[in-house]
C-alpha cells in the first residue's frame, strides 16, 4: 500500500517561529568568520546558518525555524534529512566513500543507470552516465550530441539557464550575475525566441507558431542540417519558471527528429516528480533524445546524469566521457534511496496536489492586487510574477521587499527572472498541507503589504 506525504513523521516541529534578534548572534558571528575566508563572490540569499532541517522546515543556529519553499534550489524534494536518504547514506559510508568508477566499479553506479532508463521518456535502448552536478550533465549531452552527428552548432533559448561553466554561460542567457566579464564564451552557440505566454508581443500566437518561429530563425540564421543539438529547459528555471505555451515542446523536438538534430531536455530544476510528472516533458509527451538531470536526483548529494538513446552514447570512444568523482557511490546510495522514496510516498501525485491547493490560494489572494502580473507553473515548480501596478513593466524591486518580508516572518522564498521580478516557489515535495498553507498566507500578506 503505496503511504503518502500526509503520513509523514518528523523529528523537527512542523512550525515557524523567528525570534526578534533575528538574524541571531551565532549566524551574525558566522558571517563575520566567512567574510574572512570565504571569496565575496559566494552570496547567500538568507543571512542565516544551518543547523538541522526536516520536512518544510529549516532550523539554524540561534533556534529559528523557517518554512522552505526552496528545498535548495528544487534539490530536497524529498525533504533534507529523508530517513531513506540518511540510512542509505551511512550505510555506503560504513563501506567505502569512493574508489573511482573508471577504476574499480561498483553496483551502485549500474543499478542508478537501470532506474533513469527506466523513469527517463520513451521505451527506445538508453544508455547513462553519472557526473556531479547540471552544469557537467550539460556539458556531456552537448559532447554527445556533437560527436555523434558531427555537426558543431548549438541552439539555446531566450531566457535560458543551463549553468556556470565555459560551455554552459554561453548557453545561458541572462549576464548578470552569471556572465558578466568571465568572458569569451564557448562559440557555435546561437539563441532563439522561446514560448514566453505572459510577454508575448501578440498573446494569441500558440505553441505551434511560436515553435515555428523559433525554426524559422535556426533555418535562416544556422540552417538545420548544420545543428548538433536543441537545448531546451521544458519549464525555464532561472529565466522566470516560464511554462511554454502548449504545442511548442512537440513542434521543436518533431523537427529536430526531422533533420537529425539531438533535441537534449534540460530536466535538472524540473525533473524527479517537481512538476508532477517524473520529468516536465511528460505533460505533452515530448521524447527526448538526451535529458540532463541532477537538483532532486539524490536528495541533496551531488550527483547529476545524462540518459539518452543508446546510439548516441554508445558512439563515444572508450574513455570519452567520465570523471573522478561522477557517479560518487555514497551519491549513488543517496539516489536510489531518494527514487525509492519519491515512489513509496507517490511524490507526483503530492506535486499535483500542491499544485492545486497554492495555486488556488494564490489566485484567490492576488485577485485584486494589480501588481501580479502572473501566476503559473506546475506542481510543485510554482510563480509569481510582479509587476509595476497596471502594467506589465518588472518591478524586481517589490519582489526583493516581499522576499525579504517573508524572511522577517520565517518563510523562506526564492527569487528568479530575466527582470528579476520572479517570486518562484519549490517547497520540498513533503511538506504539509498546514505548513505549507501557513508559508502562502505569508507570502500574499508580504505581496499586500509592500504592493
Amino acid at each position: 500500500m503505496t503511504t503518502t506525504a500526509n503520513d509523514l513523521t518528523y523529528r523537527l516541529e512542523q512550525k515557524r517561529r523567528v525570534q526578534a534578534d533575528f538574524p541571531g548572534p551565532k549566524s551574525v558571528a558566522l558571517t563575520e568568520r566567512r567574510k574572512a575566508v570565504v571569496a565575496s563572490g559566494v552570496a547567500s540569499s538568507v543571512p542565516v546558518y544551518v543547523a538541522d532541517a526536516d520536512g518544510g522546515i529549516i532550523q539554524d543556529v540561534d533556534g529559528n525555524s523557517f518554512i522552505d519553499l526552496g528545498s535548495g534550489i528544487a534539490v530536497t524534494s524529498v525533504g533534507a534529512s529523508d530517513p531513506a536518504v540518511v540510512g542509505a547514506v551511512k550505510e555506503a559510508v560504513e563501506h567505502f566513500t569512493h574508489t573511482c568508477f573508471m577504476v574499480t566499479p561498483y553496483e551502485g553506479y549500474v543499478a542508478v543507470a537501470e532506474q533513469l532508463n527506466r523513469l527517463t521518456p520513451g521505451d527506445h535502448e538508453k544508455r547513462t552516465v553519472l557526473f556531479n552536478s547540471g552544469a557537467e550533465a550539460v556539458e556531456n549531452a552537448v559532447k554527445v550530441a556533437r560527436l555523434a552527428t558531427g555537426r558543431d552548432a548549438v541552439v539555446a533559448f531566450d531566457h535560458a539557464y543551463h549553468g556556470r561553466t565555459n560551455l554552459t554561460m554561453a548557453l545561458t542567457a541572462k549576464a548578470m550575475p552569471y556572465k558578466t566579464n568571465f568572458g569569451p564564451f564557448a562559440p557555435e552557440v546561437y539563441r532563439m525566441p522561446m514560448s514566453y505566454p505572459y510577454r508575448e508581443e501578440n498573446p494569441e500566437i500558440t505553441g505551434a507558431e511560436a515553435a515555428k518561429r523559433a525554426i524559422t530563425m535556426i533555418e535562416k540564421q544556422i540552417g538545420g542540417e548544420s545543428v548538433a543539438a536543441i537545448i531546451i529547459e521544458p519549464i525555464q528555471g532561472e529565466g522566470g519558471f516560464i511554462v511554454p505555451a502548449e504545442g511548442f515542446l512537440p513542434a521543436l523536438a518533431a523537427w529536430a527528429k526531422e533533420k537529425g538534430i539531438v533535441f537534449i531536455a534540460d530536466e535538472v530544476q524540473s525533473g524527479f516528480c517537481r512538476t508532477g510528472e517524473w520529468f516536465a516533458v511528460n505533460h505533452e509527451g515530448v521524447i527526448p533524445d538526451i535529458v540532463t538531470m541532477a537538483k532532486g536526483i539524490a536528495g541533496g548529494m551531488p550527483l547529476s546524469a545524462i540518459t539518452g538513446r543508446a546510439d548516441l552514447l554508445d558512439a563515444v570512444h572508450p574513455g570519452g566521457l567520465g570523471g573522478t568523482y561522477g557517479g560518487n557511490p555514497v551519491a549513488c546510495a543517496a539516489a536510489l534511496a531518494s527514487i525509492g522514496s519519491m515512489e513509496q510516498y507517490d511524490l507526483n501525485a503530492r506535486a499535483r496536489h500542491i499544485e492545486e491547493l497554492a495555486l488556488g490560494k494564490l489566485r484567490e489572494r492576488a485577485s485584486e492586487l494589480t501588481v501580479v502580473g502572473d501566476i503559473r507553473g506546475r506542481g510543485a515548480m510554482l510563480a509569481i510574477e510582479l509587476v509595476q501596478a497596471g502594467s506589465k513593466e518588472p518591478n524586481p524591486e517589490l519582489t526583493k521587499a516581499v522576499a525579504a518580508a517573508c524572511l522577517k516572518e520565517g518563510v523562506i522564498i526564492l527569487t528568479c527572472g530575466t527582470y528579476g521580478n520572479v517570486i518562484r516557489l519549490l517547497p520540498p515535495l513533503v511538506i504539509s498541507d498546514e505548513l505549507l498553507l501557513d508559508g502562502l498566507e505569508v507570502l500574499a500578506a508580504a505581496v499586500r503589504a509592500n504592493a
